[in-house]
């Protein structure tokens, strides 16, 4: 029987035994495992049987988790990091060599982009290029080009990448097409219905939902031939093609760089997607209505929300996603201050954070975009004044009325 998303998510832990007959799968904490004979743990360290040979390469709690991800996804393979950023050095490390080519969006969150410059440094040739248009993305292409990575809705300027045609591109060229998927969750929106080959998100946001847990993750989702692909490690191609990219993502990245999620994020963030679709909905709903509502005060120089018809992309985000998102960012008139602004708040959080329970503000220039400079932001569209929202699932009459009283 073919069972809906929130069921699928909810019900997966039972899918299997789990002792003594718990809801929950439980946590394990061994990092070491033993067997009985030594041809045995051969087989699993050389991938050909299933099996934990140490805790840097995983855990129970961990393969659970990513059980769940990749039904959520729809995916052959998941593989689970320590945080998000973990999760992208962990995909890209091992996949690229120096005087490859990788076509980024220009509108990068700040720590990726921050992490992109370090793979500038080891040699790896990055084309930053305005991923709302797929002919800009075609235009950057080059002989060693191996990869195309954009983000589903931007941070903070809330920019949405051309998807489904970058998509086709890349699969014309044989391209691997890598999305992080972080700001609209496999609740929004499924990557792969757009030809991704590899989906990243940062599970701390959505997915765990309740400001508690870090944790990354990437999915194959089998849209990507890896036969195709150069860089594979020959060891790796001893197993079916389809398991290539993620065993080099888990070997390389993994095990090699030791950025494992622990048994205790990863129990807590599972028990936090249970409700991933009823508090993605209530925050996505306020996150309109507030979105709205600023749009229509005087205070306000400029909203951008893809939510909005004023937004560039209002209409491809409408076609592709269930919903507009939780990321609300906006511009104050001249005469306010952002920080005086954000000093008024009462309700509303200042911290940095993104999809929680609760809203959030931060000014973005100031804070997570600082380091990169003002030339940079400027060329994002970061004003100094841009001020970022992460809405939560607060009642919306007492989060207009914070707003209200500190728009002043």
């Amino acid at each position: 029987m073919k069972s809906g998303f929130v069921t699928r998510v909810l019900h997966s832990d039972l899918e299997s035994p789990i002792e003594h007959n718990a809801v929950h799968k439980p946590m394990h904490v061994a990092m070491a495992y033993g067997y009985k004979n030594a041809r045995e743990i051969a087989e699993v360290f050389q991938g050909r049987k299933p099996g934990y040979v140490y805790g840097r390469q995983g855990n129970p709690t961990s393969t659970a988790l990513e059980s769940r991800i990749n039904k959520m996804e729809e995916g052959v393979a998941t593989a689970t990091f320590s945080s998000g950023m973990a999760a992208i050095a962990g995909t890209l490390l091992p996949l690229l060599h120096k005087g490859d080519h990788l076509i980024a969006s220009r509108f990068l969150f700040s720590n990726t982009s921050s992490f992109f410059g370090t793979l500038a440094d080891l040699g790896i040739d990055i084309s930053y290029v305005d991923v709302t248009d797929v002919a800009l993305v075609a235009a950057a292409i080059g002989p060693r080009t191996r990869a195309v990575f954009v983000e589903t809705i931007a941070n903070p300027r809330t920019q949405v990448a051309d998807l489904e045609n970058i998509g086709q591109f890349c699969a014309e060229r044989g391209l691997l097409y890598i999305v992080d998927s972080t700001m609209t969750s496999p609740w929004l929106f499924q990557p792969k219905t757009v030809g991704a080959g590899l989906i990243i998100h940062s599970l701390t946001k959505y997915i765990s939902g309740h400001g508690n847990a870090l944790g990354g993750s990437v999915t194959d989702t089998g849209c990507f031939d890896w036969r195709r692909f150069p860089n594979i490690h020959e060891a790796y191609k001893t197993l079916p093609p389809e398991q290539w990219g993620i065993t080099q993502i888990r070997k390389k990245g993994l095990r090699d760089c030791g950025a494992t999620l622990s048994p205790e994020s990863a129990h807590r963030i599972a028990v936090g997607s249970e409700t991933l679709g009823l508090r993605t909905d209530r925050a996505c709903d306020n996150a309109l209505r507030l979105a709205q509502w600023l749009e229509a005060h005087p205070a306000v120089a400029r909203v951008y929300y893809p939510g909005l018809p004023s937004h560039a992309q209002h209409a491809l985000a409408t076609k592709l996603f269930k919903g507009y998102g939780i990321i609300i960012s906006f511009e104050l008139i001249d005469r306010l201050d952002c920080f005086d602004f954000l000093d008024r708040l009462q309700m509303v959080i200042c911290s940095t954070h993104l999809a929680d329970t609760r809203t959030l503000a931060i000014p973005a220039a100031q804070t997570i975009f600082w380091e990169m400079g003002p030339q940079a932001r400027a060329e994002m569209g970061i004003a100094d004044s841009l001020i970022r929202l992460s809405v939560g699932i607060e009642d919306f009459d007492d989060l207009v009325a914070d707003f209200e009283q500190a728009l002043v």
